[in-house]
């Protein structure tokens, strides 16, 4: 037997030859499959390389290594199973028909379309990283936090060819009539979402009318926080017990909302009461020493109100109020203790003291009755 003789054997349809073939084209494709994906991807990134510099290869080559992987896997199978065919004893129908070879080539078809779109949402990813960056450096807030909105609803776009593309091509559908059925069947659809639909026109408010943006401290219902990402559905808060407060766009919109990142001033309105100990002049020197200190803070707007309210049950009562220019929260409350202790100090300093909850009981003595 002459030993080339070998390379034509045959099992299942198909000769030694063949099947050396796909084992090596399979495997070598396997080995070379992460060196062939850092290659084509610096092919790619070389398109956007001029505009990509401030994001780096190194995230672009982060983003598009799995969807290239995925890409030329399928290459390396189809490259393969094209080595081979299928034995006669199966008796499978052509290609052109239903079956099991058409089954898998469609299979194949829709695994590239797949493959594809996923690059390019990644690509869009990486287009998005750059405006971001550009938004960043140029700092302007209201761009950096466009820029993630319109690059879902790009991707959300590409996503819905690419359903239309599989629909057309594997199936072969009549697209237009689909695309038809689908418009009949929109306001079905828009009655079922009646609540996404309106997170999403809550989330082109947002963006239209600005009453916040990523970075603002924000108040609305119980939550108080600083806005870390705005959806197209939600809004993500971080709440100031550090966590993560999801709400809807709808109600960021509906409900009341206090943006404290745009506030000027904070104002603070409290009550000291002072023991019914305290005579008048200690009284008015305490009043006066306290607008004293307060108009000479810096931090603190002129004409503060310091006045001898009322008496109360157990107290004589001063009003103090005023506005410090601290909008940030941590400022206002370092402020504000400093308030507290120099009122303490003035108090003391008079020879008065504060008042407390207090009650008195009256004793009267009564002479005892003579018994006859």
């Amino acid at each position: 037997m002459n030993p080339f003789d070998i390379w034509s054997l045959k099992f299942f349809g198909n000769t030694t030859e063949a099947y050396l073939w796909f084992f090596g084209i399979l495997l070598s494709g396997l080995i070379l499959k992460r060196f062939l994906s850092r290659i084509l991807t610096k092919l790619l990134y070389a398109i956007f390389k001029k505009y990509g510099k401030k994001v780096g290869a190194d995230e672009f080559l982060k983003l598009m290594n799995r969807p290239i992987q995925f890409f030329i896997l399928v290459l390396i199978i189809y490259f393969a199973f094209d080595r081979l065919v299928f034995p006669r004893e199966w008796n499978l129908v052509p290609d052109n028909q239903f079956g099991f070879r058409l089954v898998l080539f469609r299979i194949f078809e829709a695994s590239i379309i797949f493959s594809l779109i996923w690059i390019l949402i990644r690509a869009i990813d990486f287009i998005g990283l750059i405006f971001i960056a550009r938004a960043h450096k140029a700092n302007v807030v209201t761009d950096a936090q466009v820029v993630p909105f319109i690059r879902e609803a790009i991707k959300l776009m590409v996503i819905g060819i690419g359903f239309f593309i599989v629909m057309g091509i594997i199936f072969n559908l009549d697209v237009i009539s689909l695309v038809t059925g689908l418009g009949i069947g929109g306001l079905a659809f828009a009655l079922a979402a009646k609540e996404t639909l309106e997170n999403l026109l809550g989330s082109f408010t947002i963006f239209l009318d600005k009453p916040f943006v990523v970075g603002d401290v924000v108040k609305v219902g119980n939550f108080e926080g600083k806005v870390e990402s705005i959806g197209f559905r939600s809004t993500r808060i971080r709440a100031v017990e550090r966590m993560i407060v999801v709400v809807p766009n709808k109600k960021m919109t509906d409900a009341e909302l206090i943006n404290e990142t745009e506030r000027s001033s904070r104002r603070s309105s409290f009550t000291i009461g002072l023991t019914y100990t305290t005579s008048e002049k200690q009284m008015k020197s305490i009043i006066s020493e306290i607008r004293k200190w307060l108009d000479a803070n810096s931090l603190i707007e002129p004409s503060p109100i310091v006045r001898f309210r009322t008496f109360n049950s157990s107290s004589m009562d001063i009003q103090i109020t005023f506005f410090s220019m601290t909008p940030q929260i941590e400022d206002f409350l370092k402020l504000q203790e400093e308030v507290n202790f120099a009122i303490m100090n003035i108090v003391k300093e008079n020879g008065a003291d504060f008042a407390f909850p207090t009650s008195y009981v009256y004793l009267k003595k009564e002479e005892n009755a003579d018994i006859d």
